[in-house]
């Protein structure tokens, strides 16, 4: 138990209306999570505004409301809390709450529409590789050290990630790396954190359904960079047209990594495979488990952040050979008739066209490519005929197939797909709804020396469908058809 008081003095506090000395039992956004003695922290959400709760409280024992509109009826056993934004707030206090866990260990924040798992994940390895301790917050599974904890989000809500930020404390980590989704910065779920280090990928049309426009996306990201400690290093792609705009008004120090131009650290691919590449990281070469120029922009990135954090820079450098690749992305299997099948997250026109473009790098001429990509219902409609556009002019054959359709109907996400289809397009173009049967479709045209990618869920192990989540691999599947379990 905190007094409250103690949970507020990093807040800015506007009105206080009560006894600031009191003890808090727990804290909450939840107003079903309410217990007596619990703090609550009304917060504006996308759909529901947790203020509209605050009179529903009062009989569950609710110790203290934090606010940023006093409701009309105040409970005079309630003490109230106004703030301008309940979103800081609430990061704050839960830090607060649980220790200030990120102030204890080094936290290095990954941003960017692309590769924040892969950089974020490697990160975490290569800290396990140097002999520490470490922690990780990502899609595809959040890190306690060696145990895996289930990841729901992107970047969870902040009493959710100090409360894994603790347990990794606990437990003597010394490092953690995590994904800092655009939504995590626009909401204010990173507030009261403190990061050693930021790392920007690249950025790309995604999520616009939320932001509406790129420049509000771009905004959201930014403002990750823009709150960095001066204590802290900002690692930017110098490659990417905003990489710069990212470190502007950052009070870290501006570092920058690319493989085009002159930079703090610099990257070569030698020779590509669909296996590995030989890579360049400055002026020493480095046999790695990934393929593609995308992956090879997370590697530096890895390298760069490794050494900014103060590892020894030989020690990196072997390291780098002994990392390997995150499940799904970029995941490769191989037939026994010859042909290989890449299964990927790739989800946005960009990613899509790095992966098609990886792909053709390594097998030249020699191989077709046949593509099985889908695109997310509810989501950014406007990235739909792209996407399509951009798998079909890289690919020798597209299929078309559902993703997560959630509440829409998929034969109309397909259509919107087509609808980015020109007339030779369509002449190499599949649609077919069942995404299994999309896969085997993909695998019986399949010929020796061809590559099948599988692009949009690469570690999802379900579909959503009108709120259902079905089980559902593209690993299980690929497996299944090749005959390989």
């Amino acid at each position: 138990m905190k007094l409250l008081y103690q949970l507020l003095s990093s807040v800015a506090v506007e009105k206080t209306i009560g006894d600031e000395n009191i003890g808090i039992a727990a804290v909450t956004s939840d107003s079903r999570n309410v217990v007596s003695g619990a703090l609550f922290i009304a917060v504006k959400g996308v759909t529901v505004d947790g203020h509209s709760f605050i009179p529903q409280l009062y009989g569950k024992g609710v110790a203290a409301v934090v606010c940023e509109e006093l409701p009309e009826r105040l409970d005079a056993a309630v003490t109230y809390v106004k703030v301008k934004d309940s979103a800081v707030a609430l990061g704050i206090i839960a830090s607060e709450w649980w220790g200030n866990p990120s102030r204890k260990l080094k936290l290095i924040g990954v941003t960017g529409t692309n590769g924040k798992t892969t950089t974020a994940t490697l990160i975490y390895e290569m800290a396990r590789l140097m002999g520490f301790k470490a922690g990780l917050l990502s899609t595809v599974c959040n890190y306690v050290e060696t145990e895996a904890v289930p990841a729901t989000q992107t970047t969870p809500d902040p009493l959710t990630i100090n409360g894994l930020l603790h347990r990794m404390v606990e437990v003597g980590c010394s490092y953690a790396a995590m994904e800092v989704s655009s939504h995590a910065a626009h909401q204010h779920r990173i507030a009261g954190l403190h990061f050693a280090g930021g790392i920007f990928s690249n950025l790309t049309r995604d999520h616009l359904d939320y932001h509406k426009t790129f420049d509000a996306y771009l905004a959201a990201k930014k403002s990750f960079f823009d709150n960095l400690p001066s204590s802290a290093f900002a690692l930017s792609n110098a490659d990417d047209k905003v990489g710069e705009v990212m470190l502007q008004n950052t009070s870290a120090a501006r570092r920058t990594y690319s493989l085009r131009t002159r930079a703090d650290f610099m990257g070569r691919i030698v020779e590509s495979r669909l296996d590995g590449t030989l890579m360049a990281f400055n002026t020493n070469e480095v046999e790695v488990l990934f393929s593609g120029r995308f992956n090879a922009y997370n590697l530096l990135a890895v390298y760069g952040a490794s050494i900014l954090i103060g590892w020894d820079p030989e020690q990196v450098l072997v390291n780098m050979s002994r990392l390997v690749p995150v499940a799904g992305r970029f995941q490769a299997f191989h037939s026994p008739e010859g042909c290989t099948a890449i299964v990927d997250y790739a989800h946005t026109p960009d990613a899509v066209v790095n992966v098609l473009s990886a792909i053709r790098d390594v097998i030249g001429t020699s191989g077709r490519i046949i593509t099985v990509v889908g695109a997310g219902g509810n989501r950014d409609k406007g990235k739909r005929p792209i996407m399509a556009r951009e798998a079909s002019l890289r690919s020798d054959r597209l299929i078309l197939t559902s993703d997560n359709p959630r509440d829409e109907d998929p034969a109309e996400i397909l259509r919107d797909m087509e609808a980015g289809l020109d007339d030779d397009c369509r002449r190499r173009t599949l649609s077919i709804v069942d995404r299994r049967e999309a896969i085997r479709t993909a695998a019986a045209l399949a010929a020796k020396g061809d590559v099948i990618l599988i692009a949009g869920k690469g570690h999802e192990d379900y579909q959503e469908i009108k709120g259902v989540k079905h089980h559902f691999d593209d690993r299980e599947v690929v497996r299944e058809v090749f005959g390989l379990d």
